[in-house]
């Protein structure tokens, strides 16, 4: 019996350890904090000298200068212009498709498929 019950509180210690350990992670880093430690991680990574002293150029740029405010009205600009791409290239393809040119429907196509990768990207880069 003292097996037992040795065995059924090693049982329940190990799972309250396991459970401390599978702690919910810390939430992600969003604005001039994410930029900084994505910068850091490259730096830690970088072995090319060149590499490692123009990375350490941007994370002093973005210490000095980035603000989370001025971050966002950024990428919101990028998805402003992004929109107004799609657009373009969305008449584009419809003035194309009047004419009836295969080959120039198929290039406007790919290019607004391009432009609507790059809105979507943007869209993304907006909630980091």
């Amino acid at each position: 019996m003292k097996v037992f019950s040795s065995l059924i509180l090693m049982t329940a210690l190990g799972l309250a350890a396991s459970a401390l350990q599978a702690a919910p992670e810390a939430t992600p880093l969003t604005g001039c904090a994410a930029k900084k430690a994505d910068i850091q991680q490259q730096i830690d990574k970088s072995v090319n000298p060149f590499e490692k002293a123009g990375l350490e150029k941007a994370l002093s740029e973005v210490n000095e200068h980035c603000t989370d405010a001025g971050l966002k009205k950024e990428r919101e600009q990028k998805v402003l212009d992004a929109r107004h791409e799609v657009t373009q290239r969305t008449k584009d393809l419809d003035k194309a498709m009047k004419k009836g040119d295969a080959e120039k429907i198929n290039k406007r196509k790919d290019k607004l498929a391009e432009s609507k990768k790059e809105l979507q990207e943007a869209l993304d880069a907006l909630d980091k």
